[in-house]
């Protein structure tokens, strides 16, 4: 299934950004069911990514893990303190700005810098 997905993807202008998640954390945290996790081959995907990137000339940027990407607002910047895995929507207290958790997250990965891992707005 990664495979399709990745030939899916639009090379002409394509950078990508992907998070470098600790899939073993999460898996082993209960909270999260292991098969969900196991079953959506994030490693394989990333996995493939980076194979392809000399394929198609583009380059994967890796965000760091610990980039607060689901804390960050994307429309200000603020960094709340505290995030639940259960809030799915990103209510940002210092503008108001709401928007689901993950599109949220994605938002702040596509401008995410490593030069500037504090981040552009």
């Amino acid at each position: 299934m990664p495979h399709v997905k990745i030939e899916l993807l639009d090379v002409d202008c394509l950078d990508p950004q992907i998070e470098d998640l600790n899939i073993n954390g999460m898996m082993a945290n209960h909270k999260l069911t292991e098969s969900a996790i196991s079953d959506l081959g994030f490693y394989e995907f990333r996995r493939m990514l980076e194979y392809k990137q000399a394929f198609y000339g583009f380059q994967v940027e890796l965000v760091d893990r610990w980039f607060p990407s689901s804390k960050t607002c994307s429309s200000c910047g603020c960094v709340k303190q505290k995030l639940s895995l259960s809030e799915r929507v990103f209510q940002c207290l210092s503008c108001g700005y709401e928007i689901d958790r993950d599109l949220n997250a994605a938002l702040k990965c596509d401008s995410f810098s490593p030069a500037r891992p504090e981040m552009v707005v």
